[in-house]
């Protein structure tokens, strides 16, 4: 269980439940915020498992489109559909004797459900482009940020395949929640990322830890270790400063100190800031446009989720295309310059899901 790192009560209480749950083959919902760890308890019940051995198969519901969500989960035959040039197990069968990751099931819409609930009730798939039903052989474990209950009672969502995916339940805690587990996925991550960088391991300074630790971290922790690689890679020296921590993270550790107005205040006097520049009209000549407001706010998203595109649609609450079209307008990128695919590699530490 040393992936599951943290002292607080809900982190050792998570450890326990693991250890009960893992030996059985009961389906496991896993519900909470994203970037709090979904995928890695899903992944700690399976390496806990007598399914250990096999496969671990993730499957994110929200990228799958629908004309090939069958094909993914069930697999087809060669020839059953344009551009199959060969057969595909899919999913399903692929991750035979082990355990088969549903991640962010919620967003699938009511005909794919059905088709997923089929595939549960009988055990079994039948490949796109085939007849003969094929035996599956899965521990099945999904996730979802969406309250499921409440999904149903609005229509979106099916009560039987809800009940047959709610057998077990585990709901994950928001870091803000959990603050005593903030210091130690600090240094998890920071030995990890300083070893992955091939740097020196590094360490956070007493003013970056008290900043770190009064922080909300809205994006959780996916976004605790995204700040963190940012700080290893532009620091420099064996020790991590608060000047390393973005400005609005250090300001929640010394909140008196962060300005509120246009007024400058000390003890004993006032400074008044210069007065903006304004236009013929009398305002403010450098005031962004919408264009530049949408730009700067998509960015702003995808750098909390770490460029997980299919969170950031969630956040702003858009189509997931609608994203991906603005995405290509703005020529938005993650720091470094690598394309940001929605895909990036989760490390194992309370987080990812």
């Amino acid at each position: 269980m040393k992936a599951i790192v943290g002292r607080s009560y809900w982190t050792r209480q998570i450890r326990e439940t693991i250890e009960r749950i893992a030996p059985h083959t009961s389906s496991v919902l896993i519900t909470g915020p994203s970037g709090t760890g979904k995928e890695l308890i899903a992944r700690s019940i399976h390496d806990q498992s007598p399914r250990a051995t096999g496969p671990f198969i993730p499957v994110d519901c929200a990228s799958v489109p629908g004309s090939l969500f069958a094909s993914q989960l069930f697999g087809h035959t060669k020839g059953a559909f344009t551009g199959a040039v060969g057969a595909s197990l899919g999913s399903f069968r692929a991750a035979s004797g082990g355990t088969i990751f549903l991640d962010e099931v919620g967003e699938l819409d009511l005909e794919l459900q059905a088709k997923l609930l089929r595939v549960i009730q009988q055990r079994q798939v039948v490949p796109v482009g085939g007849h003969d039903p094929e035996p599956i052989d899965v521990r099945i474990i999904a996730a979802t940020n969406r309250d499921l209950a409440a999904e149903v009672k609005a229509g979106r969502f099916r009560l039987d395949l809800f009940y047959r995916l709610d057998v077990i339940s585990i709901e994950t805690k928001a870091l803000q929640d959990r603050r005593e587990d903030i210091a130690p996925l600090a240094e998890f991550f920071i030995e990890q990322v300083s070893r992955e960088q091939g740097v020196p391991p590094k360490r956070l300074s007493p003013a970056a830890v008290r900043a770190i630790e009064s922080f909300d971290w809205p994006g959780n922790v996916r976004q605790l270790q995204n700040i963190l690689e940012r700080s290893i890679v532009l620091s420099e020296g064996e020790e991590i400063d608060a000047d390393f921590i973005p400005q609005e993270i250090a300001a929640a550790a010394q909140p008196d100190l962060q300005p509120t107005g246009d007024t400058i205040s000390t003890p004993n006097h006032q400074v008044n800031t210069p007065a903006a520049a304004t236009n013929a009209e009398g305002y403010p000549a450098d005031w962004q446009s919408l264009e530049d407001n949408e730009r700067l706010h998509l960015q702003r998203t995808l750098e909390l989720t770490g460029f997980n595109q299919s969170a950031a649609a969630r956040l702003l609450n858009i189509d997931y295309r609608l994203l991906l079209r603005r995405i290509k307008k703005y020529g938005l990128k993650p720091a470094g310059g690598a394309g940001g695919n929605g895909n990036r590699p989760r490390v194992a530490a309370a987080h990812g899901g």
